[in-house]
Formats: structure tokens, C-alpha cells, sequence
């Protein structure tokens, strides 16, 4: 017996026979620990997901006992009784253990009734297909008047997840470590993050910059940096121009900034005579980690080109796209945004939005699905999409924003970073190598992220396809 597809049907004391039963299936999930942690206040760190005893990467948390028996409740509320149902008493017999990944069985049977409204319910939890869990008797005050409910989702609740960047990473970790220039790490942040970076084996760090700074900042956070190459240049510009050296020379296959100006480091970058140049317009790309999304959002370009020109915007739709290829999304859904999903002839962007979805059309942008003008909401969500009655491939799904100008760019991803508690990672495109152009308010996991990005870049540059394909 299940509840109705439309809706939940009670089922009064009268009507209730010694024998009913009622079963749901429920898979546990690592958000569920972290919600009963919330709600509970219990922290014991057997219930975290994150939970490793032996060390072999794989969880060994146990779900919370209470939570597992707190399952009986949306048989009882949901299905039989019903709504309406109140409970009495719950006894149970905890003989087993739960563990994320596990698909479980929350059954009920009715053995007694009671003076009305009051029934006994055997309870029992089990593995699908295994061993009991759980198992007790359960006495509510059952409903004495018919009750049917419309269905009705509850509210999204917000957690701060990082699963994206956190298979990004692993698949980085299968790959080389990527020898790496670190501009001027001289601060905590940078330091720590490129250290970080290094013993997860993403990259090889060679430290240039003030070495007295450095190792001041390494003293500072109790790191030791004996087995690390640096190069002594207290200069900021000097430093990033030995950075671009040391790509020239083969020595490196990405640049980090660390403790310096963005500009400083960009202009040795982009440079005509002796630069990093290559044949595609210099774009940023933000990756964003977004807890109400089940996909990474790529948004670009919110850091280097100001008011980018239809041209320019050509180049970072491109780079957008192969960055979304190489973190393993195939064909990427890109939307070219504006304030409106109708072109106007008095907004400019909805103008090369158009141009450029036809220019993909025409395969003169490759590997993605393009479509423009979007706004953002019905980029982003299916319902606004369907509310405005368009019909694209891209409205709803968008993996990709292409925002018009840099000011709206960095508002998007910073809106979506301290308000909606994202996590940031970036990367710098269209140059010989990849730049990783952190905040230097970045935290160390957004560094670390970013390795990852360079990494999955590189792989895909160098052999035309996602390490993340090979899964």
C-alpha cells in the first residue's frame, strides 16, 4: 500500500483492519546526515559523512539510529493511517546499522486496535533484499475523520555542498601534478592553498617571489617548504615576467597568482613581445559550486574583458565551452544573457546574443548548445522557462552564462557566493597555458578547486578529451 500519486488519503479507526500494512523505499543520502545533524544538535563524528576509519576514501559513517526510526513517522503520517495520525508510543530494538548508499525498507503492520482512535503498529526497518535494522511497536491515536491532502513540495532547504568540485578533484588526483609557476605567495592564503594544492598531487609548485616573505608566511602557518624550489625576486612584475619565462622555457604548464594584483600579473600575461598569447581573445571563467544546482554553473567573463565586442565575446563563449568540456559536461548548454529573452533593439546584448546563438548554429563557435538572449531566470530555472512559453534547448538547463559585460559578470558570481553560499573556482583561458587568477580573498578549498580546473584543462587541451570521459 502506498500513498496516492496525487495526493495523501487518510484511512479512519473504522476503517482500519488488524493485518494492513504499509512499506516505503528510501535511499540514504549524506544530506540526510547532515540535516538530523542540524535539527539534532548531534555531531558525533560516526555520523558525518565525511567519516573514514580506515583511511580508504570511502565513508564509514553510520546513519544516526534516531533518524533511521524517525522514517516510521512518514509511513504512518503519509500513508497509514494517514494524515491526521498522532503518535503515543515508539519503542524499537536497534540490531542493525545504516550507511549512505544504503536503499532501506520503513515497514508498517497493524496488530491491534485499541479503544478508538488508538492502534498498535508493528515497526520494522531493513536493508532492501538484507537484514533488519530496526524494529519496535509503535501506538498512535489513528484519524476518525477522512482527510485528503493535495500533494505539496516542502521548501528547498539550502545545504553547503561542494560534491561538484569535490569529483573535479579526485579526477584531478588521477592525472600528473601539473608543474606550476606560484606568483608571490607570500601571504597565508596563497601559501596555504598552494601547499594544499601539492599534497593532493595536482601540482608541482616552483615559489617565485620575495623569498624572505615566503618563508615568513610558511613560519607563520607552521609549513615546511625545505623540499620546495624557490626563486628569490621580491618584485611583483618581475616575478610574474620570471613566471611567463619559466612557461617559455618549458619548465611550467600553468600560473598561479598569488599575494599580487591581478593587473601585475595579466600584463606580463598578455604582453605582445615575449607574452603568453595565443590565437583566442584572453577570457576569465568563474566555476561555481552552487548547492541548489545538481550541475558546476560556468560563468565568464566576469574578471578580464570590460565591455567585451561581439568578437571578443566569440573567443570567451569558446573558452567557456572547452573549460564545461574538459570538467566532463559533453555538450554544454550555454546561454548568451541578457536583461530579456526578446532581442530589442535598444539592448544591446540581446542584439549579440542572437548573433551569437546563429553563429554557433552555423559552427563558427563549436562543442556547446548556444542560445540567446536569456535572462537569468529563465536560463537558470525550468519553471520561468516554461512560464514564458519558450522553446529552446538551453532555457531552464543552462550550464553556461555568458553575462554582457564584466560589472554584471562579477556581481552574478559574487551574488552567488555570499548570498547564496557558493563556492568559487576560476580560471584564465585563451593564453598557452592556464592561469589560475585567485581572490586573494579566496578560501584554500578555492584554490584548490582551481588546480583541479587547470589540471582537467590541460588534460583536454593536450589529448582532446575530459579525464572525467574515462570514468
Amino acid at each position: 500500500m502506498n500513498a496516492p500519486i496525487d495526493g495523501l488519503r487518510n484511512r479512519i479507526w473504522d476503517e482500519l483492519k488488524v493485518g494492513d500494512e504499509a512499506s516505503i523505499e528510501k535511499t540514504v543520502g549524506s544530506r540526510d546526515l547532515y540535516l538530523f545533524a542540524h535539527a539534532s544538535g548531534n555531531l558525533n563524528p560516526l555520523h558525518m559523512p565525511t567519516f573514514d576509519m580506515d583511511h580508504d576514501g570511502v565513508s564509514d559513517a553510520v546513519a544516526p539510529s534516531m533518524w533511521v526510526g524517525s522514517l516510521i513517522s512518514s509511513v504512518l503520517g503519509n500513508v497509514l493511517p494517514g494524515p491526521g495520525t498522532l503518535y503515543r508510543q515508539q519503542s524499537f530494538d536497534f540490531v542493525g546499522r545504516a550507511h549512505v548508499g544504503d536503499v532501506i525498507n520503513i515497514h508498517v503492520r497493524l496488530l491491534e486496535k485499541l479503544e478508538s482512535p488508538n492502534v498498535v503498529f508493528e515497526t520494522i526497518v531493513s536493508k532492501v533484499g538484507g537484514p533488519i535494522i530496526a524494529a519496535g511497536q509503535a501506538i498512535v491515536s489513528a484519524p476518525t475523520e477522512h482527510v485528503t491532502l493535495s500533494h505539496q513540495d516542502l521548501p528547498p532547504l539550502l545545504l553547503e555542498e561542494h560534491d561538484h568540485f569535490a569529483r573535479l578533484i579526485e579526477a584531478a588526483k588521477k592525472l600528473e601534478p601539473m608543474p606550476t609557476a606560484v606568483v608571490c605567495p607570500d601571504d597565508a592564503n596563497s601559501l596555504k592553498g598552494t601547499l594544499l594544492a601539492m599534497r593532493a598531487g595536482l601540482i608541482i609548485p616552483i615559489l617565485i617571489g620575495s623569498k624572505v616573505k615566503i618563508e615568513e608566511a610558511a613560519k607563520a602557518s607552521h609549513e615546511d617548504l625545505t623540499l620546495i624550489q624557490i626563486i628569490d625576486i621580491p618584485d611583483h612584475v618581475a616575478a610574474a615576467a620570471k613566471a611567463v619565462e619559466l612557461v617559455h622555457s618549458n619548465q611550467v604548464r600553468a600560473i598561479m597568482k598569488g599575494n599580487l594584483h591581478s593587473d601585475e600579473l595579466l600584463a606580463q600575461v598578455v604582453k605582445k613581445e615575449g607574452g603568453l598569447r595565443a590565437s583566442r581573445r584572453i577570457s576569465h571563467v568563474f566555476a561555481m559550486n552552487v548547492p541548489t544546482l545538481d550541475h558546476p554553473l560556468f560563468i565568464s567573463d566576469a574578471a578580464i574583458n570590460i565591455a567585451p565586442d561581439l568578437m571578443t565575446k566569440v573567443d570567451i563563449t569558446q573558452n567557456a565551452i572547452d573549460l564545461a568540456q574538459a570538467c566532463g559536461i559533453a555538450s554544454p548548454l550555454v546561454a548568451i544573457m541578457s536583461a530579456v529573452e526578446t532581442i530589442n533593439v535598444n539592448i544591446p546584448s540581446s542584439m549579440e546574443a542572437a548573433i551569437l546563438a546563429k553563429m554557433a548554429d552555423r559552427g563558427q563557435i563549436t562543442g556547446g548548445i548556444v542560445d540567446g538572449p536569456l535572462a537569468m531566470d529563465n536560463a537558470i530555472d525550468m519553471g520561468a522557462a516554461k512560464t514564458k512559453k519558450l522553446e529552446s534547448p538551453v532555457a531552464g538547463r543552462a550550464q553556461v552564462l555568458i553575462v554582457p559585460n564584466l560589472e554584471s559578470g562579477n556581481m552574478l558570481a559574487k551574488q552567488l557566493t555570499f548570498v547564496s553560499h557558493a563556492q568559487p573556482a576560476g580560471l584564465v583561458l585563451g593564453a598557452k597555458i592556464p592561469v589560475m587568477l585567485t581572490s586573494r580573498a579566496d578560501n584554500e578549498m578555492a584554490r584548490l578547486a582551481s588546480c583541479a580546473l587547470a589540471q582537467l584543462y590541460d588534460y583536454f587541451r593536450r589529448n582532446k578529451k575530459s579525464a572525467l570521459s574515462e570514468e
